[in-house]
């Protein structure tokens, strides 16, 4: 039996606050007292909830605090892994990696089935131009602009200012990711794949396609930073941290 199941085992009474705030509380003081090792995975959902008496409604309401507050990263069909004893996250331009996923299918998904409806030939040629130029660019922190750039044109081929200006705003932030995620040996060419592939569904004019390829990468993207921060999370903080002067909109 490791560590985490034996912590899973032991059961907990006399909790008197919500049920939310005292599972986070419990299994936030055995990250940081660690109880629980940086690089271990927590129990599962069911073990969990049988250990505090609580539904799976509850953990996956505290699993996405942990990972909100930088405790943890979940790896889709691996489980939720710590990658830190004290709450911090990865800022890029003054966003959080986590809540950059959080927000960015519920912009760019919906921008890449309405950009191979409404594209115009300048834009697919201006699409097409970024595909070639990130494949031949050698420098990493050229070919990271030109991934926020391509990102970019998408989201102006959608025809909606929206959603192009909201990407536009995040353009240093997802540069700042990009280059973080390409210390992982294979991730830029599997990037530039994915990149190609939403490039050929909105050129073919295939909502459905440029839809699904865009949640394909975006769900690469996600795991690609999980894996980074689990990986190496005494490394997270070394990412620059750049401060952004932007105004923020309300």
């Amino acid at each position: 039996m490791g560590a985490t199941d034996a912590f899973a085992g032991r059961p907990v009474v006399g909790q008197r606050l919500s049920a939310v705030d005292y599972v986070l509380r419990d299994l936030r003081d055995a990250v940081e007292s660690g109880v629980i090792h940086v690089g271990e995975r927590l129990p599962s959902e069911s073990a969990l909830a049988a250990r505090y008496s609580v539904s799976r409604t509850v953990i996956r309401e505290v699993l996405r605090a942990l990972e909100a507050k930088g405790l943890t990263v979940t790896r889709d069909g691996k489980g939720t892994f710590v990658v830190a004893t004290h709450p911090h996250d990865v800022m890029f331009e003054g966003y959080s990696a986590a809540h950059l996923m959080e927000a960015r299918p519920g912009v760019e998904i919906p921008a890449a089935a309405l950009a191979a409806l409404r594209r115009t030939e300048e834009q697919l040629d201006t699409i097409a131009q970024l595909i070639e130029r990130m494949e031949k660019e050698k420098d990493e922190t050229v070919w990271t602009r030109l991934d926020a750039s391509f990102h970019l044109a998408i989201a102006q081929a959608s025809g909606n200012p929206v959603f192009a200006d909201v990407v536009a705003s995040l353009a240093a932030a997802l540069a700042g990711q990009s280059e973080m995620l390409n210390i992982q040996p294979l991730r830029r060419a599997a990037s530039q794949a994915e990149h190609r592939t939403i490039a050929t569904a909105v050129a073919r004019g295939s909502a459905v396609e440029a839809e699904d390829a865009m949640r394909f990468h975006l769900e690469q993207v996600r795991e690609a930073v999980s894996v980074t921060l689990t990986a190496a999370p005494s490394a997270a903080p070394a990412v620059p941290a750049k401060r952004s002067n932007r105004k923020r909109r309300h």
